[in-house]
């Protein structure tokens, strides 16, 4: 028996630095020769290889059906060329192996790398609107769909862990 599927349709929130900040960061231009503040991206690649490199992206139409956390680093995402993207995401919920065995009424799930989270309830799931020369970095686990765009094609550079893709954990199918 399959089950059905129900589409939600999310209204996109523009991503500021205070409408993302239970998410990550949005990152804007500073000026040269400033000094590393709180508002640069606050980042963690210390359990592996960083990677930084661009991501040709293409068919990347604004609907999703599967949400991703990576448990052991932050992400930077942006757009070169700044062009409008979209980005499902939802709060991180990495929960410690102390968590799991003390509290009850958490559905604590072990992914295959090892890790324990709760998966996301379809209501916590928001869509931002990223635009202009801007990046978000999103904070260790948190939950995120996309790059989403309208054009056929775009380019992202992408900061993340050299296996980011081998160890990040997929809900699939999460149903929006």
């Amino acid at each position: 028996m399959e089950s059905e599927l129900t589409v939600i349709k999310l209204k996109p929130i523009e991503a500021t630095p205070e409408s993302f900040k239970e998410f990550g960061q949005v990152i804007e231009a500073s000026p040269d020769g400033e000094e590393f503040g709180p508002t640069d991206a606050q980042l963690d690649l210390s359990k592996g290889i960083p990677r930084f490199y661009i991501m040709n992206l293409q068919n990347r139409p604004l609907k999703f059906s599967t949400i991703t956390h990576h448990a052991s680093v932050t992400q930077c995402l942006g757009s070169i060329g700044g062009h409008v993207w979209y980005l499902g995401i939802a709060k991180p919920s990495l929960v410690d192996s102390e968590e799991v065995k003390n509290e009850k009424g958490k559905i604590a799930v072990q992914s295959r790398c090892g890790h324990f989270y709760v998966p996301p309830a379809i209501d916590n799931v928001h869509v931002f609107r990223i635009a202009g020369p801007k990046f978000i970095k999103l904070n260790r686990g948190t939950w995120h769909a996309g790059p989403l765009f309208k054009a056929d094609a775009m380019d992202f550079y992408n900061l993340e862990l050299s296996n980011t893709n081998v160890s990040s954990c997929a809900l699939k199918p999460f149903s929006l």
